[in-house]
């Protein structure tokens, strides 16, 4: 009994042995498949730098960075408005006589337009008139009398009192031949308002009367005829309070130069009209707080009457300039967020992706920091590029205007020089 379970114990401790022998020999086999595995990762990663440097070159169209003195405009929607506008209206209630002046007339400061019935007004003056004889020749004949008093008082053949009383008359008769002359003075002013003339010099409107038309004296009757100025003339506008700033310093620094042009005729086939020119008179002294703007007025010579009261315009005005700004394209930009990117071509010929900041737009054109004078940047297939992708360069599809416009034709020369045989990039 004894001896079969020591048998027992001998067989159950030396059952691990086996199993602790084949330990190392499983570790060994794992390392060598990892191994294995690292090479066969590493093969495919070492022939990448082969492939890379054998992508194909993407045809790109490219601008040379150009710097040049950038004037800074701003726009705005403006009305044309008379310098001088005059409704005219009767002053007096009576029927028109004559009608002096037609539609669209121009005329003169102080010509003659109507001409209304003045029989009533003239029978009143003539009336003042008489008065005025009448109360004149009373008052000579009580001087006479105050003469005689003195006369008689100095020989005591009357009292001082009766002196007294005949100076008393005079004085009244005079105090009424004043009134008299002054009933004489508006019966004169009113005769005046039957014949109206021109306050302004300008252009005349529809006349809304005719000989025979009954006219009133009221401030709500229709005008007779309206007359404008038109030469000079005036375009009001309102630009952002965000301008201010700027608006005041252009125009404590001498005459702001404005252009105005009016809204293009082209759907009905005319040409443009060319831009008028003319100068800011007046900046408004207070901001409009519901709109945030500023109202401006500019004045502008109107000879050839281009430009016409009520009319729609567009105003530009430059407000400073910046010089020797860097100018590139604004399709050149790449907008990511908050951050604004161009490729520019490397000397290497790949395209390098440069941050930059935009400091100003004008239309087609961006005033940028962050790129030197001269060098290419890419305004064609930028879309098929990434950082150090090889480029072929050739002259931009869309030719880009304004200040840019000649450094494309640069780079349009030299990538056809580059093209020519024997050339390769």
């Amino acid at each position: 009994m004894t001896s079969g379970r020591s048998s027992l114990m001998r067989a159950t401790s030396t059952a691990p042995f086996p199993a602790l022998t084949l330990l190392p020999a499983l570790l060994l086999t794992a390392t060598l498949a990892a191994c294995g595995r690292k090479a066969d990762v590493a093969a495919p990663g070492a022939a990448a730098p082969a492939g890379a440097a054998s992508a194909v070159a993407q045809t790109v169209g490219v601008v040379p960075v150009v710097q040049a003195d950038v004037p800074i405009t701003v726009e705005a929607s403006g009305t044309v408005t008379a310098l001088q506008s005059v409704d005219l209206r009767a002053q007096t209630t009576s029927t028109v006589a004559q009608v002096l002046v037609k539609d669209g007339q121009s005329v003169k400061r102080g010509e003659l337009l109507f001409r209304f019935d003045d029989r009533a007004d003239r029978a009143a003056l003539e009336k003042a008139r008489a008065q005025l004889a009448r109360d004149r020749a009373s008052a000579a004949d009580l001087e006479r009398q105050l003469k005689r008093a003195r006369e008689l008082v100095a020989q005591n053949f009357i009292a001082q009192s009766a002196v007294d009383t005949a100076q008393a008359n005079l004085d009244a008769a005079l105090g009424l031949l004043r009134s008299d002359e002054a009933a004489v003075q508006a019966a004169q002013v009113t005769l005046g308002y039957n014949a109206l003339r021109a306050p302004i010099s300008g252009r005349a409107g529809i006349v809304s009367v005719f000989p025979g038309s009954l006219v009133q004296a009221s401030a709500t009757a229709a005008p007779l005829v309206n007359i404008a100025q038109l030469d000079p003339i005036s375009i009001a506008f309102s630009l952002p309070e965000t301008q201010l700033g700027a608006l005041l310093d252009a125009t404590r620094a001498g005459p702001l130069a404005v252009e105005a042009l009016a809204a293009s005729p082209a759907s009905a086939g005319l040409p443009r009209a060319a831009a008028a020119k003319g100068r800011v008179t007046v900046v408004d002294n207070l901001v409009d707080t519901a709109t945030g703007t500023i109202k401006v007025k500019a004045e502008f010579d109107n000879k050839a009457q281009a430009l016409w009261p009520g009319q729609y315009v567009r105003v530009r005005m430059t407000l400073r300039t910046l010089k020797g700004a860097t100018v590139i394209p604004q399709v050149a930009v790449i907008l990511r967020g908050n951050e604004r990117f161009v490729y520019v071509v490397a000397p290497d010929d790949t395209a390098r992706l440069v941050p930059v900041q935009v400091r100003a737009g004008m239309g087609e054109q961006a005033v940028v920091e962050g790129l030197q004078p001269g060098q290419q940047v890419v305004v064609d297939g930028k879309q098929n590029l990434r950082p150090g992708t090889p480029v072929r360069l050739q002259a931009p599809v869309v030719k880009p205007g304004g200040i840019a416009a000649s450094a494309a034709s640069v780079a349009g020369a030299q990538s056809a020089s580059e093209a020519a045989p024997g050339a390769s990039r």
